[in-house]
């Protein structure tokens, strides 16, 4: 099976922390040149300075904010005229607060469908043309399990998610014959900043501890445990690779089973 991702460039958004950066790290050790993308300069020179380097890799990082749009692609489009094509575009970023969608208010969607799809979009613009002509793309996206089955709580990120899960088929049956693949990773619940705080803010508004919300969690998912940002990531490289060449449009859960449904 062949994984290698030499003399492939990856741009990685959200890399900073969490699946993102996880993703930087086994795509990195795949021989790919990574890119970071991120907002906090100084932790994307912390996950630079770590990442693996083989013979001939030269990775790097763009600044850039996913609450600014403009500057996104403005930044994107300085990076593709200066840069070699980008082969592989993860699709990453923080999720929208929790919270039930009868009491959300319309900004909260505004800024969830910006953050999450409009931005995907434009980064997908400015690389695509590359990937042609290289005959050779990769797009994972990084949503969630609700796009099949919502999760209570998280009435906007259920909206929002889907809505980009729609997008990437499209997208999907659009560009396959220029051997450009679109897939979306679907992650339960892992250990990342954001279960932390879904966690905090549960025990919060309920009143029940932390510890007992985490075995209620854990409960519901048949391998009993929560994920680790790294397994994420190997599916993630996985779709990246070139053994997933004639895989595209689909979504693919990493949740140790918790999804009820196919």
């Amino acid at each position: 099976m062949d994984l290698n991702l030499k003399n492939k460039t990856a741009l990685v958004c959200g890399s900073t922390q969490g699946i993102g950066r996880a993703a930087a790290e086994e795509l990195a050790r795949l021989g790919a040149h990574v890119i970071l993308l991120a907002r906090n300069e100084e932790k994307l020179r912390e996950v630079l300075a770590g990442l693996e380097r083989q013979e001939g890799q030269n990775h790097q990082y763009l600044v850039a904010d996913y609450s600014e749009p403009n500057q996104l692609r403005t930044r994107v489009e300085s990076l593709v005229r200066s840069h070699e094509p980008v082969h592989i575009l993860v699709n990453n970023t923080g999720g929208p607060h929790g919270g039930l969608i009868c009491k959300a208010k319309t900004e909260e969607f505004v800024t969830a469908f910006s953050n999450h799809l409009l931005c995907n979009h434009i980064l997908v613009q400015a690389l695509l043309e590359g990937m042609k002509k290289e005959k050779y793309g990769r797009i994972i996206n990084v949503i969630s399990t609700s796009v099949k089955q919502p999760l209570k709580g998280l009435g906007v990120s259920n909206t929002v998610r889907a809505a980009v899960a729609n997008w990437s088929k499209t997208l999907a049956t659009e560009v396959a014959g220029f051997g450009i693949t679109v897939n979306n990773v679907l992650p339960g619940a892992t250990h990342t900043q954001r279960l932390k705080s879904i966690i905090e803010n549960k025990s919060r508004n309920s009143g029940e501890p932390e510890n007992e919300i985490i075995n209620e969690m854990e409960s519901e998912i048949p391998m009993g445990r929560f994920a680790e940002p790294a397994e994420i990531a190997n599916a993630i490289a996985f779709l990246a690779s070139p053994a997933a060449s004639y895989i595209t449009g689909i979504n693919v859960p990493v949740d140790g089973g918790r999804t009820g449904c196919l």
